[in-house]
């Protein structure tokens, strides 16, 4: 499956799910057409069989400014009910990103805002170029955060910083965001890409069960206390002991990488 309408250009190949968002001139800001495509790209993203690990990136010099504040304007008095559609639709997108049973990889290749910093940060690997930095932006512009931000930024860079940057509006550069934790690593502009499908390639061919489930672990971690989360290591690892970990455990006495793409 692929397409590319309203913003988004998606394609499967590989065993890898792509979402570019793809409104570089006027910053990938989204609006509700682009929600809804990312919405659509998401689900498949989810439900495709065939794909173990989903990239999203951005298209031009941003990877996302944020929500679209000229169609904000537009919607003048109505604008509570076009945010709580704009907002719902864009959460249902994140919400099945975040739980999938598949790894998730963005690669920042631009500024981060709002929303966007949002997007840009909720991958299980995230790629920044150093051209990127990261701003909330929602203080500027009388809003409050969204797209699961005040969840993810405590727990990735701590209660302090999270409240900096979501109250001040402080920018983060590239290097700030990797010394913090916001972000994966940092690499060069030019080598992003590069970096990104290899990074890509070595998360579908991993064990893809495997690793969706260390995922949702790793994501109840916070909300469990330490008896609850040995249950579910043990539950979890019980239910993993499927084809990926025999062939796993067979490549290993056979000396030979495993092949979990055909387990």
């Amino acid at each position: 499956m692929s397409f590319s309408k309203d913003g988004i250009a998606f394609e499967v190949a590989d065993g890898i799910g792509r979402i570019t968002l793809d409104r570089p001139d006027i910053g990938n800001a989204i609006d509700l057409p682009m929600a809804r495509a990312f919405f659509e790209a998401a689900i498949a993203c989810e439900t495709d069989a065939s794909v173990r690990c989903v990239v999203v990136t951005g298209n031009g010099r941003l990877f996302c400014a944020g929500g679209d504040i000229g169609a904000m304007r537009q919607a003048g008095d109505a604008l509570p009910a076009a945010l709580t559609e704009l907002i719902g639709t864009l959460h249902a997108g994140i919400q099945r990103l975040a739980t999938m049973p598949k790894p998730l990889l963005t690669l920042v290749n631009g500024p981060a805002a709002g929303v966007g910093l949002s997007l840009a940060v909720m991958g299980d690997v995230v790629l920044s170029g150093k051209a990127a930095h990261y701003t909330a932006a929602y203080g500027a512009i009388g809003l409050t955060a969204d797209g699961g931000l005040s969840w993810l930024l405590p727990r990735l860079v701590g209660l302090r910083k999270a409240q900096e940057m979501i109250l001040t509006n402080r920018r983060l550069s590239a290097d700030e965001a990797e010394a913090c934790g916001l972000v994966t690593r940092t690499v060069d502009d030019a080598e992003l890409a590069a970096e990104g499908e290899k990074v890509a390639q070595k998360l579908a061919s991993a064990p893809v069960a495997a690793f969706g489930a260390a995922r949702a672990m790793l994501r109840e971690s916070f909300e469990s206390g330490f008896e609850t989360q040995l249950d579910r290591e043990l539950r979890s690892m019980a239910i993993a002991a499927g084809a990926e970990a025999r062939e796993g455990i067979a490549a290993f006495f056979e000396k030979r990488p495993a092949n979990f793409r055909g387990a």
